[in-house]
């Protein structure tokens, strides 16, 4: 089972996509389009399927999906130590992102079933390091340092108090079986049961113990674990233009990665274990349709406060007392997310849309410093798109997506050696941590209705 998910991964999930915390604002070309709203709003099958089982009661006979975008991330890393600053851009490169989906049901039947792979939470930087540091933590001065020049204290190399190269991938694959029943002729219920397969790539490795003889923290290969959840749903179609529709995806929960981990040097460091499952998701949502417009607004709660990897915060503590060095989690806070599309059907063979997003932002300000390696800080999302039926059978969707945080998250630096019972996080004094980003999303998508 791991290594069939681990290959369908590689296939189906190989972009980082940090949009709403870390998961995915919506999936498809369709559903992206409509801001990814669709909780009460069935109008493509990925979209019902990824936010409300019960609602792929509306389609029938047999519909295949596929979607493949072109994704671009632009995080910057800023940070501040006494008299040194800088900025690193990000270093990756355009990434895909696919998603496949699979709807069929009769029309005479109560029952309508599904499958769906998509790639629903990922984050990931590169940020290079820099050389321009005035000296190493032996007082060994760098001749080629260029006080002219920016310089990023936290891209310095380790042996110069920095992190060096920080990168970090993750992504989390979801394969779902959804089974919706309708109850009536206006109200249907559905569920879904997922299984997950996630992998993380971090380095240097936070989550390990560091070597504080000048070692520093060590890198780490990719670790990867299976989880598994369930989404439930409900929908209720008035048949006058209005819908209602609600869904609760419960936390994914997944077995503890293990890091194999060693230092810069060579030498092998102590291995690392942490758990990070995908956070409880509550969405309700109010849908509108008349002859030339859908309307799609959908409300959403994720609850990172209480997801394993999310909810805790601050360095480990080791059976002395004293703290290791390693990194509990993100601490994030629970986010709320707005979701919006409106559909304009005027043009003949030519629908489109338009789409926002909102989400607050899940880091705390004075946990900045540890959530480096998941700089998730989009807070409005713009999206354009549109559909062309090529005959029948086919349809062909496409959007443009542009996302971009409020400002930059901003923090100071911390540090395990400066803790202390008044600071108990070990902020740094005259220091500055901070980020921002933007993204860029083209995707194309086919859906394929077999005939009859």
């Amino acid at each position: 089972m791991q290594k069939l998910l681990r290959l369908a991964f590689v296939l189906l999930a190989s972009a980082s996509f940090a949009q709403t915390g870390h998961i995915m604002q919506g999936v498809g070309a369709f559903n992206m389009s409509m801001g990814g709203a669709a909780t009460a709003q069935p109008l493509d099958i990925s979209g019902a399927l990824h936010w409300n089982p019960a609602s792929i009661s509306v389609f029938d006979g047999k519909i295949l999906k596929f979607d493949i975008g072109a994704f671009s991330g632009s995080p910057k890393v800023y940070s501040s130590f006494g008299p040194f600053e800088g900025a690193t851009e990000d270093d990756k490169d355009i990434s895909p992102m696919p998603a496949i989906a699979y709807v069929w049901g009769k029309k005479d039947s109560k029952h309508t079933f599904g499958v769906s792979a998509f790639g629903i939470s990922g984050f990931g930087v590169d940020f290079a390091e820099d050389l321009n540091y005035p000296q190493d933590l032996q007082g060994n001065p760098n001749p080629n340092f260029n006080p002219n020049e920016p310089a990023n204290p936290i891209n310095f190399p380790q042996y110069a108090g920095g992190f060096g190269n920080l990168y970090s991938d993750y992504m989390l694959l979801q394969v779902g079986f959804t089974w919706a029943y309708q109850v009536s002729d206006k109200f249907s219920i559905g569920i879904e049961p997922t299984i997950n397969y996630g992998a993380l790539e971090i380095g240097p490795n936070p989550l390990a113990t560091p070597d504080f003889t000048g070692k520093g923290y060590p890198v780490s290969d990719k670790a990867s674990s299976i989880g598994f959840g369930a989404q439930i749903g409900m929908f209720y179609d008035t048949q006058s233009g209005f819908k209602i529709g609600a869904s609760y995806k419960s936390q994914q929960y997944f077995d503890a990665m293990e890091f194999d981990s060693q230092y810069l040097d060579g030498s092998v460091a102590n291995d690392a274990e942490f758990t990070m499952n995908y956070p409880a998701v509550y969405s309700i949502g109010l849908g509108y349709s008349k002859a030339k417009f859908d309307l799609a607004i959908d409300y959403r709660y994720v609850d990172y406060e209480n997801a394993d990897g999310f909810e805790k915060s601050g360095w480990e503590i080791g059976n002395n007392g004293f703290p290791t060095g390693a990194v509990n989690g993100f601490g994030w806070k629970s986010i709320n997310i707005i979701s919006a599309g409106l559909q304009y059907k005027g043009i003949e063979k030519l629908p489109l849309r338009i789409g926002y997003t909102y989400s607050s932002n899940p880091i705390d300000e004075e946990l900045t410093f540890f959530s480096m390696p998941a700089t998730a800080v989009i807070a409005q999302a713009f999206q354009f798109g549109f559909s062309y039926p090529i005959n029948d059978n086919f349809r062909l969707d496409g959007v443009y997506h542009h996302g971009m945080s409020d400002g930059k998250t901003e923090g100071s630096m911390l540090s395990p050696m400066a803790i202390t019972p008044t600071n108990p996080l070990g902020k740094v004094p005259n220091t500055k941590i901070g980020y921002d980003m933007t993204t860029d999303l083209v995707m194309f998508g086919i859906a394929y209705t077999f005939s009859k």
